[in-house]
């Protein structure tokens, strides 16, 4: 794989959400087609790296994964899966404890290894495991961008807070971007980043909240999901596959603005502090 001089490096976005069950994986999924259907060269990485999620959801199979790279079995390339629109997969394993808590070791070995195919792509997504682990930190802090999803329910309020506050206290991120999935409309979603909002107003002082988008609760989601394919390839004139068109424009004019020079660098290192 080559790099072109030429060309900007990927653009690092960690999907996150301190709580699970609240959709992130299938806002991942469906973000990355959309990304692909407008042009642009998409990597996943399922960050997740004890349990596989990403390819099970898009009814994806690989005899490797991330596991095989770290014992010097395989190249990240080699790794790979072919995921739909083009987009390329790098899969978890599937229960790997060691790999829920990387040492600098394995992190320094994956930085190379990302850095070394970066260049083919114009975007990276990380789809964080939930909670607030150091893998999850790791994965956010080593973003250009963090996308926090969240619901209605209280608990995914709190535990989206929570992950702020770590990152914030912790690795110093005060800029993070919200989409809120399965609400009924943008009204109840604009009530969630409100509250969001105003706690970190009260407690979190300087660190800033973006809102990105909403994406409401749809019966062709679960039933793309039985059909392990996104749905904004089943059902692309859907209610839902238009909220995530509405995000991804969203993430666009944010990569139209990026620049190496001018945005955060490509953040391993000194994530790493090498």
């Amino acid at each position: 794989m080559q790099n072109d001089s030429n060309k900007l490096p990927p653009k690092v976005l960690a999907i996150s959400s301190g709580k699970g069950g609240v959709g992130k994986t299938n806002v991942v999924a469906n973000v990355a087609c959309a990304l692909s259907r407008k042009g642009k060269k998409v990597l996943i990485f399922d960050a997740d790296m004890g349990l596989n999620n990403i390819d099970i959801l898009l009814g994806l199979a690989s005899p490797f994964h991330i596991g095989h790279v770290f014992a010097g079995e395989k190249k990240i390339e080699d790794v790979l899966v072919d995921g739909p629109r083009g987009i390329k997969v790098l899969p978890a394993s599937n229960g790997w404890q060691e790999l829920t808590l990387l040492d600098s070791e394995k992190k320094l070995l994956l930085m190379e290894e990302l850095d070394r195919i970066s260049g083919d792509f114009d975007f990276l997504l990380f789809d964080t495991g939930a909670g607030i682990s150091s893998n999850v930190t790791y994965f956010c802090s080593a973003a250009h961008d963090i996308l926090l999803v969240a619901t209605t329910e209280p608990t995914s309020h709190t535990d989206v807070y929570a992950l702020m506050k770590v990152l914030f206290q912790q690795h110093r991120q005060k800029r993070f971007r919200l989409i809120v999935n399965a609400v009924k409309n943008e009204r109840e979603a604009l009530g969630v980043y409100k509250r969001l909002s105003s706690v970190l107003d009260r407690f979190l002082g300087g660190v800033t909240l973006e809102y990105m988008g909403y994406i409401v609760h749809d019966v062709n989601v679960s039933k793309a999901v039985r059909q392990q394919r996104p749905f904004v390839d089943l059902y692309p004139h859907s209610k839902v596959s238009q909220c995530i068109d509405l995000v991804t424009q969203r993430i666009l004019m944010e990569r139209d603005r990026f620049s190496p020079d001018s945005d955060r660098p490509f953040a391993w290192r000194s994530v790493l502090q090498i």
